[in-house]
């Protein structure tokens, strides 16, 4: 049995009364760990690093996928491909620990490793694994990929997560007072939790909820039948199950079926915990939403020689360091691409997930527009792209390799693979600004442009999520003008392209070549607001006093 201090390694702060287990489907704590796809994992890889720093008592529940999200190469025309490679992460602990939940009604088994405090300075991470010799291929399979799009095995993933987590807890006698989950994928822990205490009162004192997507389509939904088929319910039946939460209908969605177990929830920013209300307010016997912003960890995101510079103050010294960050990005630009950057010229950069709202190709939306703009011989400009799509969303793929063939031909653009932490800290670092263009209000948080913000890029961006609680146009950021609600999409997209390129040609492209004591004024400022405000540190303390 592994103890409590085996557990943490370290004395937990005793300011903290609560033991927490925050339950979440990927964590992005170390480049060589790869068990994440995006934000959600970004944001709880942050998380569990500022949890070490402050020794908060908080443990992860997650999953160890065998082929990770996915890895993203090129084929022979130089098209994005995602391929499947097998990791082996040596530097987890065999905890030794296995057991069995059902899945149809079939016992499947569950291993438990352990990633240690001391290995990458976060909280532990217990991540399982149903890739052992005891279970047939199929039941193998369910922590091979992260978010696997075979139905049935998504929702396998979520019942290891939540019951599985839940019941290793058990297994390991360790005393959780709250299980928080992030996002609705580890739902099922609820179900466990009911037939434990046999009262929703009694999950509700355990159980916090963060919801992360502000679209009603985009939050996970299944069939009763098939879930019920599957064993997803425990061992309570389906029609206790919507007795329980009074569900009408043959779908149960995550989130809405979270909001009733949870004594309390959040969104992850101010505004989007605004549209999470609205969205969900409507339903009875939901909890109280409140909003808590995501942040990042700084001390992983930052540039110790940009820390050192910035304290100088000094123009020509953070110029000379910000040049050396970008000079690093370039040489990745190279090796990919062919082509070389020029770290005295104004570099774009686009970085996140491909998602269809959150528009990789607005910059290109008029396109001779955009070639105008970067074949300004005066005020040259620099633009590189990298995200990654899901692997099964055909048309992101598409938008991707769309984006890849067109900007081949310029010299002064790039579109980089392999969008992970280590390319991620290159782009945040080695950009002068970071481009965050969103449809208004679909953007739950983004935090991204919070850790570029820390290392000397200046946001340019929708005020959507995060933005509005930080940004101030030409003071710490440079903020595009959202269309009216009013318009159709398309006439939204059309006028957003212009006013993003309003900005870029009247007033970020010129500050930058003509002004470059106001230009270092703004990243000054922006790094120096950024923390502690959107530093995790914030977060896991806000969690403790307002969720926990």
């Amino acid at each position: 049995m592994i103890s409590k201090e085996q557990i943490f390694g370290y004395q937990p702060n005793e300011k903290y009364n609560k033991t927490i287990a925050y339950f979440s489907m990927e964590f992005a704590i170390d480049q060589s760990l790869k068990i994440y796809s995006g934000g959600l994992g970004f944001l709880a890889g942050s998380h569990m690093r500022s949890a070490f720093e402050l020794k908060h008592p908080t443990i992860g529940i997650g999953m160890l996928w065998k082929y990770g999200y996915y890895d993203q190469f090129r084929d022979t025309d130089a098209d994005m491909k995602p391929f499947y490679v097998e990791k082996d992460p040596c530097f987890l602990q065999d905890t030794g620990i296995t057991f069995t939940i059902p899945v149809h009604d079939a016992p499947v088994h569950i291993k438990a490793y352990l990633l240690k405090p001391e290995t990458f300075g976060s909280a532990p991470v217990f991540l399982l694994s149903t890739d052992v010799e005891e279970n047939d291929e199929v039941s193998r399979s369910i922590t091979h990929r992260l978010y696997d799009s075979n139905e049935s095995t998504r929702i396998a993933q979520s019942m290891v997560l939540g019951i599985g987590g839940a019941m290793l807890l058990d297994v390991l006698q360790f005393p959780v007072d709250v299980y928080h989950m992030n996002e609705g994928h580890s739902l099922p822990l609820n179900f466990y939790l009911y037939s434990k205490y046999q009262s929703l009162d009694e999950v509700k004192k355990r159980v916090v909820f963060t919801t992360h997507t502000p679209e009603l389509a985009g939050n996970e939904s299944h069939r009763f039948d098939l879930l019920k088929e599957m064993s997803f319910f425990y061992h309570l039946q389906d029609h206790e199950v919507k007795y329980i939460l009074g569900i009408e209908g043959n779908d149960l969605n995550y989130t809405l079926a979270s909001l009733r177990f949870a004594r309390k929830a959040n969104g992850v920013s101010k505004l989007h915990g605004e549209v999470a209300r609205e969205m969900w307010g409507h339903y009875p016997n939901i909890c109280e939403i409140i909003s808590i912003t995501n942040a990042q960890n700084k001390t992983y995101w930052k540039e110790e020689s940009f820390e050192l510079a910035l304290e100088t103050g000094e123009q020509e010294q953070i110029q000379l360091v910000k040049k050396e960050m970008k000079a690093r990005l370039f040489k990745t630009v190279a090796d990919q691409c062919g082509k070389l950057f020029d770290p005295n010229v104004l570099t774009l950069v686009w970085a996140r997930r491909f998602a269809a709202y959150k528009r990789a190709d607005l910059l290109m939306r008029n396109w001779e527009r955009f070639v105008k703009l970067i074949n300004n011989a005066e005020y040259p400009v620099q633009v590189i792209w990298a995200g990654k799509p899901y692997p099964e969303d055909q048309g992101a793929i598409d938008l991707f390799n769309q984006i890849i063939r067109s900007a081949k031909p310029l010299k002064n653009c790039a579109v980089l693979t392999g969008y992970e932490l280590g390319l991620s800290a290159l782009l945040k670092k080695g950009s002068d600004v970071w481009l965050n263009n969103p449809k208004m209000y679909r953007e739950a948080s983004g935090t991204s442009g919070m850790a570029a913000a820390m290392n000397g890029s200046i946001n340019l961006s929708m005020p959507d999520g995060w933005v509005p609680e930080f940004a101030k146009d030409l003071e710490n950021a440079f903020v595009i003008q959202p269309a009216t609600d009013e318009l159709s999409d398309a006439d939204k997209d059309k006028q957003e392209a212009a006013a993003l390129m309003d900005k870029l040609e009247q007033v970020v492209v010129p500050l930058y070549y003509t002004d470059q004591a106001k230009w270092t004024n703004i990243l000054k400022t922006a790094a120096k607001e950024i923390v502690p405000q959107f530093d995790a540190g914030r977060m896991v303390e806000q969690y403790e006093q307002e969720l926990y």
